[in-house]
């Protein structure tokens, strides 16, 4: 990094905004990629501003798709944009992304069907931070615990990022990329070039996001910069149109620097490799083979003295380093069968084994000349079967059932503890009906047991080894969740609604009494909704708005569990018409008083009541040609000065009280400039 790294930060002047409308790279438009829609159904070429539910329990999109606020530089950002999403804030990048109020675990992240886990004790450096969600091509949620077929504990639900394999009918070339300018330093970049022809393919991409700290809606400078990098190639063989080989390796890193901790993250190293294998259509029962090896090492180093002046005096005087790695290495098998054409089966198997290990140093004796010392190694093998029946043209049975063990091994100075589960079971039944007029409902209910994680048995104080026995005595969480939701859809309008209840025994809670935390189990309660709907007012102009809340009690202590963001409105108005778009979005939020002090997660506690607090969003975008596309916005219009309640308390090292949230970016100027060849 140079010095202009931590230079003042400022407005966008009109020298970037000049050079980015004039920069010929754009994010391509991959119709492969693409949410699939109805026959004859066209997508306006607008600015996301909330995705909407796709199907039964199920959101997929595409995340190559400018969106507002400012395009996102992690996968935490991104999922910002689907209701019911929210994030444990830091400051300007890597935030822990939280989906109906949990977080962690609950809702694990996948990239191409593989496991990706962070290293840092406090995620720092959760799995979203790995992630640059504009280099995959299609992004899937499913809600709930409503499959069994993407690895264990999804309580909340399973998100997947995934690479699509290009299609190629004779040789050719073809590639795409985008640059952004903002505000604050922002500029981001983006390419992607793919190579090919009917039986081999090769795939390139390489994004880097940059930023300067913000200031916030009254002008202060939040400490919140950094700048990451990822490239990614994946080689194809399709000696048929069934058949897939593919061999992918990526490499990435980065550095920011946090307001609310007292360590900034100096390297967020990632390789990795993965080798798959599809075969479809094999014959007249057996759809489809699949196989998947996968390798992810996360080696995050987080210091006090490289990006900030270290303190002069406690425990972390002068300066202190802290190296931790997590290796995880995984696999997956499935076949799909069909043994009638109502019927279709998937079962398999998949594994991962995670080892975990951590050095210190300091800047006169650096990590680097200490040895790695194993801390903890998770692992866990899995088998699932998910069964679908088409009872009649209207009405789909959708059922599944996962059987996990769980191992855990925790390192000392003189011995190795170790526990395991029994096979812990999982499934969920699920009603789909659609009718006549087009209406589609969904009623399922699922039961999830997940086993503590590496950040719930090994980072809490009554977990460390000779601080107490709660590696031993945590129990897993059993969550029973029933689903519901309805879509409608006219000529003009459509609306959608999915709603849960659920019951959960032994949840997995964090106390901070004090400078330590400790974990313990409790039984809760949750419920909640998303809604949304959009009228097409004229044939150019279209309104939409989404609404998300959701409610939980912690049922042994008789008070609200702690971390539940509060409830989201968000209004929209979309105008396209030939080459033009524009659109604005109004963010409403109110005050969350329901709160748990002093209780949370591993990265964020409860610090007692929010205020409420309403932002403006606007864009507009000109398509010049079918090469290139203009995009430019406005965030916090109104340079409203505001805090979101899922935060963390400000690090007393850059002068913040010890239970003040830090505040959000004040007015930021963005532009973008699209190019596909």
């Amino acid at each position: 990094m140079n010095k202009q790294f931590w230079a003042p930060r400022g407005p966008l002047t009109p020298g970037v905004c000049v050079w980015a409308c004039a920069s010929v790279f754009s994010m391509a438009s991959v119709s492969r990629a693409a949410m699939p829609v109805e026959q004859g159904e066209r997508l306006p070429e607008v600015v996301v501003t909330a995705i909407h539910d796709h199907s039964f329990a199920q959101v997929v999109t595409d995340p190559k798709q400018p969106r507002q606020p400012i395009p996102a530089s992690d996968a935490a950002d991104y999922l910002k944009s689907i209701p019911g999403f929210s994030a444990i804030r830091s400051g300007g990048s890597n935030s822990d992304p939280v989906f109906r109020g949990q977080f962690g675990s609950r809702l694990p992240l996948l990239t191409n069907g593989s496991q990706l886990m962070g290293a840092c004790p406090s995620r720092m450096d959760a799995p979203s931070s790995y992630i640059s969600p504009e280099t995959y091509d299609q992004l899937t949620l499913v809600k709930g615990p409503q499959t069994v077929l993407w690895g264990p504990g999804a309580s909340a639900g399973v998100v997947r990022f995934d690479r699509l394999p290009p299609e190629f009918t004779e040789p050719g070339a073809r590639g795409s990329a985008s640059v952004l300018g903002a505000s604050h330093g922002r500029n981001d970049q983006r390419v992607e070039l793919e190579l090919g022809n009917a039986s081999m393919f090769a795939r390139m991409s390489a994004n880097r996001a940059h930023s300067q700290d913000y200031q916030d809606g009254a002008g202060r400078r939040v400490p919140s910069a950094y700048e990451k990098w990822n490239t990614d190639v994946a080689l194809g063989w399709t000696p048929d149109a069934q058949t897939l080989l593919e061999l992918s390796a990526g490499a990435g890193d980065g550095e920011a620097r946090y307001g609310a901790r007292g360590m900034d993250g100096t390297q967020f190293r990632r390789e990795s490799w993965g080798l798959r294998f599809e075969k479809r259509q094999i014959n007249s029962w057996l759809s489809k083979v699949e196989a998947q090896l996968y390798h992810h090492n996360a080696d995050h180093v987080m210091d006090n003295f490289k990006l900030r002046t270290p303190p002069a005096s406690g425990m972390m005087a002068g300066g202190m380093a802290s190296n931790v790695r997590r290796i995880t290495t995984g696999g997956r098998v499935a076949a799909t069968v069909q043994p009638a054409a109502q019927w279709e089966l998937t079962t398999g198997m998949d594994m991962y084994t995670s080892p975990h290990d951590k050095r210190t140093g300091t800047p006169l004796l650096p990590f680097q000349t200490k040895e790695r010392v194993r801390d903890a190694k998770f692992s866990n093998w899995g088998w699932f079967a998910e069964l679908g029946w088409q009872a009649s043209v209207q009405t789909r049975w959708v059922g599944g059932l996962r059987l996990d063990q769980a191992k855990a091994q925790r390192y000392g100075t003189a011995q190795v503890d170790t526990r395991s589960s029994s096979a812990m079971p999982s499934g969920f039944l699920r009603w789909e009906h659609v009718a006549a007029d087009g209406t589609t409902v969904y009623a399922g209910v699922g039961h999830v047991q997940r086993f503590p994680d590496y950040w719930e048995l090994i980072s809490p104080g009554n977990s460390a080894v000779g601080k107490g026995n709660a590696f031993v005595t945590l129990k897993p969480e059993k969550t029973t969740q029933l689903d519901v939701g309805a879509q409608w859809k006219s000529d003009k309008a459509q609306a959608w609604v999915s709603a849960y209840m659920g019951v959960v025994q032994d949840y997995i809670l964090l106390n901070y009494p004090g400078m330590t935390s400790s974990v313990r189990n409790v039984d809760a309660r949750t419920a909640g909704l998303e809604l949304g709907g959009s009228y097409r007012l004229t044939q150019s102009w279209t309104g939409q708005a989404t609404l998300a809340g959701t409610w939980s009690d912690n049922r042994t202590d008789h008070r609200p569990l702690p971390q539940i963001p509060p409830a989201e409105l968000r209004l929209g108005l979309d105008y396209a018409q030939d080459a033009w778009t524009a659109g604005a979005l109004w963010r409403l939020v109110p005050g969350q008083h329901r709160y748990s002090l002093d209780e949370g997660n591993i990265v964020g506690r409860d610090l007692g009541a929010s205020s409420g607090f309403g932002t403006l969003a606007i864009n507009a975008s000109y398509r010049v040609n079918s090469h290139l596309k203009l995009l430019a916005g406005v965030d916090n219009l109104f340079d409203k000065d505001y805090a979101e309640h899922l935060n963390l308390a400000g690090n007393a090292g850059f002068g913040y009280p010890g239970f003040a949230r830090l505040q959000e970016p004040g007015r930021t100027v963005w532009v973008r400039a699209d190019f596909q060849f």
